[in-house]
């Protein structure tokens, strides 16, 4: 039996995970945490769904190799490509996945639009399709690519200006008064300042992470996993990037404010 002391992994194709990670160290303060970015190799957006679950099978042996007790797939595009085939392969641990919070925003609006803003690989995969279609019934649903935008997150610096002035050309043609903005990538919630001076006061922006962590937590807790309440939980970051300022960013990004 995996003892409660070992830590959760985390994995993205780069740094937006760390966007769930967040929140889950706020919900979990007493675990320990391994986040692995695979910054050398994001976005995934654009890659087939063959060479994304074969990274995505990379990092998992990466973090069990650490003695993670369970992972997050903290990777929209990795959760849709590879999830099914990594829990067939790892089934001697709980694997976590993230979905756009599309039935977050559809439960909290009663009419009106709703935007999706995820990666090309994310929205075309049969899970999300599925999803959509559903809820297209009753709302319409605006799916809309953004590639380029987690490049330019990953590059740090003053992303968040660079990010906007993407967005304002990027979404140039779609209705600013829409009634919910689902971010359907880890990495835009780091972004949320930046669309919110683009949509109206009304529009409500919403992302997966503080469901995913309370999947998290319960599925440790069903488990008997969970950390000891009064563990001092840690956070140790990895990156697959040679650059060292990708581990330095990592840190600064989950200090950034819950927006």
């Amino acid at each position: 039996m995996m003892a409660n002391n070992q830590p959760i992994g985390f994995f993205d194709s780069g740094v937006g995970g760390i966007s769930v990670l967040q929140a889950a160290v706020a919900l979990l303060p007493q675990e320990d945490f391994i986040y692995y970015g695979d910054s050398a190799n994001a976005p995934y957006g654009d890659k087939t769904v063959e060479e994304i679950q074969g990274l995505t099978a990379r990092a998992v042996d990466f973090l069990l190799a650490k003695g993670c007790k369970a992972i997050v797939v903290a990777c929209n595009t990795a959760t849709s490509a590879a999830i099914d085939l990594i829990r067939e392969t790892y089934p001697q641990i709980p694997i976590i996945g993230i979905e756009p919070a599309l039935k977050v925003a559809m439960d909290h609006t009663s009419q009106g639009k709703v935007l999706v803003l995820a990666t090309l690989r994310t929205l075309q995969e049969k899970k999300f399709q599925d999803l959509s279609d559903r809820y297209a019934q009753t709302r319409t649903v605006i799916r809309r690519p953004l590639p380029g935008l987690v490049e330019i997150i990953e590059k740090g610096g003053d992303f968040q200006e660079k990010s906007f002035q993407f967005l304002q050309r990027a979404l140039a043609d779609v209705d600013k008064d829409v009634s919910a903005v689902v971010l359907g990538c880890t990495h835009y919630p780091f972004i949320k300042p930046s669309l919110r001076r683009l949509f109206t006061g009304d529009t409500l922006i919403v992302d997966g992470s503080e469901g995913t962590s309370r999947h998290l937590r319960d599925v440790l807790a069903e488990k008997g996993l969970l950390a000891e309440a009064g563990h001092p939980g840690s956070v140790t970051f990895y990156n697959s990037s040679p650059d060292p300022s990708m581990i330095d960013l990592s840190r600064a990004l989950l200090q950034e404010e819950a927006r």
